[in-house]
């Protein structure tokens, strides 16, 4: 076997590790989100399985595709509504991240999410545009098998986007900050007790916003705050915290989602958890360019008083050029009367025309 040989069956290995562990963890997360259904047992406000097929996506390329197509064919085949069905819902399942993925592609996405187009790609592009193939495959193919009341249908499209939106929105960036984590170094123990404090706070600010008082607001000081001191890394897993206590009281029907039908709780849960993705990553990506551009400012400062420094130094020790003692005199008058003692040899040597 040649060497060339061997590097194929190693890459076509890893290839089919990588579907593997897509598929893996693209059926484990849909039972856990199925834990909160709202609709005929398969549609949830919280569908974290498009979040890990996106970031797969952007982290491993679109060769894990089989992976994602493999994950949905596992979680829905055991809800129908027929073989059909979950085929077409499969495909509309897998085709929706392909689809987000094409778009952040095409804007220059990168996975660091350090900028503000990044932010607002990811949120327009690949959560509510994207989703859109999602949500309206599956809600039709409901439909059409007689699964689904057409009264129920916007209804019932609503929560699967939502579900389908909320999972690149609110699982996609912690899955990039989880990717890229590396240990701080030289962190002072004063940050690792901020970081605490904004955890616990964050927690207990969840379990008011699940109570009958309507204080969703009171995670937006947290995002903030996450956003500001931690960036992404702070801001992405504080949004999923917020926005995951925030679905449970929809689920519950308690505090601001109290008293209202589905689409009504739907719409509101779509706004809150939006705003809070947007609050998050926009603030989260303005301050890392603000930071990225001190950098850059600083470096320019110390790159120009480098030069400066040179060029003086340079012209300190350079040698001084002929007439350069003017200034003094001295070498003016030496200067002089040199030149009239060359004309006087001159004139004898050559004497008169």
């Amino acid at each position: 076997m040649t060497g060339a040989q061997r590097e194929r069956l190693r890459r076509a290995g890893v290839a089919a590790l990588d579907i593997c562990v897509v598929a893996a963890l693209y059926y484990g997360s849909a039972e856990m989100g199925l834990i909160q259904q709202l609709v005929r047992g398969q549609v949830t406000p919280l569908w974290p399985p498009t979040g890990i097929a996106l970031a797969s996506l952007l982290v491993r390329g679109i060769r894990v595709w089989p992976g994602i197509a493999l994950g949905a064919l596992l979680a829905n085949v055991s809800l129908g509504p027929s073989v059909l069905g979950v085929l077409v819902i499969m495909a509309g399942n897998t085709l929706a991240p392909v689809c987000s993925y094409a778009l952040l592609r095409r804007t220059g996405f990168r996975v660091e999410l350090d900028r503000l187009r990044d932010a607002l790609a990811l949120i327009f592009l690949g959560a509510f545009a994207g989703m859109l193939v999602s949500s309206t495959t599956g809600s039709v193919t409901l439909a059409l098998s007689g699964a689904l009341n057409a009264g129920k249908f916007w209804s019932t499209w609503s929560v699967w986007w939502t579900g389908d939106a909320m999972g690149v929105l609110v699982v996609t960036p912690v899955l990039l900050v989880i990717l890229a984590a590396r240990r701080p170094k030289g962190a002072p123990l004063s940050r690792w007790v901020e970081g605490l404090l904004l955890v616990a706070a964050t927690v207990c600010v969840g379990f008011v916003e699940t109570g009958g008082t309507p204080l969703l607001f009171l995670g937006f000081p947290l995002l903030t705050w996450a956003a500001f001191r931690f960036q992404l890394a702070g801001a992405a897993p504080c949004a999923l915290v917020v926005s995951t206590f925030a679905i449970v009281a929809a689920v519950r029907g308690t505090g601001p989602f109290a008293g209202h039908d589905l689409l009504s709780n739907m719409i509101t849960l779509q706004a809150f958890n939006g705003s809070a993705a947007l609050t998050a990553l926009l603030l989260a990506a303005a301050v890392s360019e603000r930071n990225q551009s001190q950098k850059e400012i600083a470096r320019a400062c110390g790159q120009l008083a480098e030069m400066v420094a040179k060029v003086a130094t340079g012209a300190h020790l350079a040698p001084l050029p002929d007439g350069a003692g003017h200034e003094d005199g001295i070498g003016h008058e030496e200067g002089a009367g040199h030149k009239q003692g060359e004309e006087e040899r001159g004139g004898r040597t050559r004497g008169p025309r």
